[in-house]
């Protein structure tokens, strides 16, 4: 465990006391979720992605202490980072590709980044009582913090991952002062549930739309759906529909293994669930949820392209979703990043993201900055 103190105007002369932690067991559940509330992937997805045993990364966990309570904290990584992650497929992405297979480390950079590579968007816990004009300042201590463990572990390249556009606004010019700049990450898509039926629901979409779903929902009478807390029997299955899934992505970052789906599961208990969507006995596409009692976040939609498509199991999966939410009384359905023309036509709304980066030579940030915009993930359809 790495501490820091650092002397800021605060009550009683009391001293922010800034730590870096290797496993979030040592903070707990309870000191985490504090700073955490109303966050559906707290504490309990956070060991879950920590169990996981996914690829090269490193965990980290930066907190602020101040008499002897947890006002401020973050969840972080470490890792390799090649470059082209975010790079569109294309000459460029297959030139620096073909390079690797003969210098593996070119244009890979060893990154540590505030956030988690598994959650929706980077999340900065306050504690409740927390005023809102000391956000800022318990910010800058983690930022301290992180740049110390940057320094410690060798990485030259810093990022903040995925930062809501709010808390981008609230905290962009202290990112500027730590010579962080800014790069468009891919938007959150949402959809309040501030409706009472699905047939109210479908009267919001156009004609033509509504016309398309109810085609596409007739599928419904071919296909089984079961929800389950437990796929042991099926992981396997479930493990196949995913990389089948990832390998169709143009963007692949975390890989993730038979573990995380177990351990969503089982630490999220009561709190996350799958869907799977069989034909006959055939199991085509498995839609992993976590919720708490407001919202419900879709993590990964996972589909035998070739099967599953002629089902339309994406949009059954759409519309079985909402109902889960209507009968639950949950108040928005989150689906995440990418893939926004069905999303926006079926009514989401988008809340921009920004990633944040820099390199501690500032030669080499001069030159990210230059060739950032082709490596901008900001898309809105």
């Amino acid at each position: 465990m790495l501490q820091f103190a650092h002397k800021q105007s605060l009550p009683g002369n009391a001293k922010p006391v800034a730590q870096v932690y290797d496993t979030i067991r040592a903070i707990g559940r309870e000191a985490w979720n504090a700073c955490f509330h109303g966050h559906v992937e707290d504490y309990d997805c956070l060991l879950a992605i920590e169990d996981a045993g996914i690829g090269d990364f490193e965990w980290r966990y930066l907190t602020v202490t101040e008499n002897g309570k947890i006002s401020a904290a973050i969840p972080a990584f470490l890792c390799p980072y090649p470059l082209d992650t975010t790079l569109e497929d294309g000459v460029a992405r297959r030139l620096i590709r073909r390079m690797r297979r003969h210098v593996s480390g070119f244009l890979v950079l060893r990154l540590a980044c505030l956030g988690s590579p598994c959650t929706e968007t980077g999340a900065i816990g306050f504690h409740a009582d927390v005023p809102e004009e000391r956000r800022e300042v318990l910010l800058a201590e983690l930022l301290i913090a992180f740049e110390a463990l940057a320094v410690q572990e060798g990485c030259g390249l810093m990022g903040i991952k995925d930062i809501p556009a709010p808390v981008a606004a609230e905290f962009g010019v202290l990112l500027s002062k730590h010579r962080y700049a800014a790069i468009g990450s891919l938007p959150t898509a949402w959809l309040d549930i501030d409706f009472k039926t699905i047939g109210d629901y479908m009267a919001r979409l156009s004609a033509g739309t509504r016309k398309d779903m109810r085609r596409k929902l007739k599928s419904l009478d071919a296909v089984r759906v079961e929800i389950r807390t437990d796929i042991g029997d099926l992981l396997s299955r479930v493990m196949t529909l995913y990389h089948d899934t990832r390998n169709r992505s143009e963007w692949q970052f975390e890989e993730l293994t038979p573990a995380y789906f177990e351990g969503i599961l089982t630490h999220m208990a009561g709190r996350a669930f799958c869907f799977l969507y069989f034909v006959g006995d055939t199991l085509l596409a498995a839609n992993l949820i976590v919720h708490d009692e407001r919202l419900a976040i879709d993590k990964f939609f996972c589909m035998d392209a070739e099967q599953g498509r002629p089902y339309n199991l994406y949009f059954l999966s759409w519309f079985t979703n909402l109902r889960y939410c209507l009968d639950h009384g949950l108040s928005r359905y989150q689906s995440g990043q990418a893939y926004y023309e069905n999303k926006i036509r079926l009514g989401s709304r988008l809340t921009a993201n920004t990633m944040f980066f820099r390199h501690r030579n500032p030669l080499l940030q001069v030159l990210l900055q230059l060739v950032s915009p082709f490596f901008s993930q900001d898309e809105e359809n």
